[in-house]
């Protein structure tokens, strides 16, 4: 069993970068909240355009549809402008890139 090794020195860019995904998750969990706090504030009593009382399950889903998108969206944001902001602390570092064959 034979073994051939290759060595070789370059440079590499190392950073830290948000996990989006992470932030994303925080971002639609707190739209939830946003939306049962809304909900939770709302009056029940009947619409003066329709004259219906929509109950509270109802609302909390309307208020779904807009809370998730925009927790979702200022997360990402956020995370963005964190990774733009990571980018002025890269390290340059140099790293021995060593690769292995052996032969059966």
């Amino acid at each position: 069993m034979s073994s051939h090794d290759s060595s070789q020195t370059v440079e590499a860019t190392v950073r830290r970068v948000p996990r989006f995904g992470v932030f994303m998750g925080i971002g639609v969990v707190l739209g939830i909240i946003a939306a049962g706090i809304l909900t939770m504030m709302g009056s029940f009593e009947p619409s003066e355009a329709a004259g219906v009382v929509y109950p509270p399950g109802q609302v909390f889903g309307f208020l779904l549809l807009w809370t998730v998108p925009i927790g979702f969206a200022l997360a990402s944001v956020v995370a963005l402008i964190l990774e733009r902001l990571a980018r002025r602390h890269d390290h340059v570092v140099t790293v021995e890139h060593e690769t292995i064959i052996e032969n059966d």
